[in-house]
């Protein structure tokens, strides 16, 4: 391994992590990793494991991995709709070009329910936003 390790090791979990203080400085030079908490990203919850109490350090190096995660998780959301944009367009084409008459019984009902399903909650959160921004620009809705 070139270069120094980091303090902190945080393995990914379904809902968080589990966070590990990282050790080399023993006289076997091996690396060591102790479990120090456990953390959930959705609500920012730290439990210390065990009887290990977190340090300033340790919630500090703890919060600014969370901050990362969560901005990450983020990004990786909305990189996953211009996705799920493109795929459309692609199965659109799909459809038009190359899809054989068996092949469209397969999938068709699926796509029509679950495009009319995304269709409607995005006609509807549409809807909201343009009420709210009527509403924030002082104007009662129906005006």
């Amino acid at each position: 391994m070139g270069g120094a390790l980091p303090d902190y090791y945080f393995r990914v979990r379904e809902n968080g992590a589990a966070v590990f203080r990282v050790d080399t400085a023993n006289r076997q030079r091996r690396i060591e990793m102790d479990q120090i908490a456990t953390l959930n990203v959705r609500n920012g919850e730290v439990k210390p494991h065990g009887d290990h109490p977190l340090s300033p350090d340790d919630i500090a190096a703890i919060q600014d991995w969370l901050n990362r995660r969560v901005t990450l998780l983020a990004r990786r959301d909305i990189d996953d709709i211009h996705r799920a944009v493109d795929h459309l367009n692609l199965t659109t084409q799909w459809v038009q070009a190359r899809a054989t008459d068996a092949q469209l019984d397969e999938v068709t009902d699926a796509l029509l329910l679950a495009m009319h399903d995304l269709r409607t909650v995005l006609v509807r959160k549409k809807a909201e936003r343009l009420s709210d921004g009527d509403e924030e620009a002082g104007e009662a809705p129906g005006d």
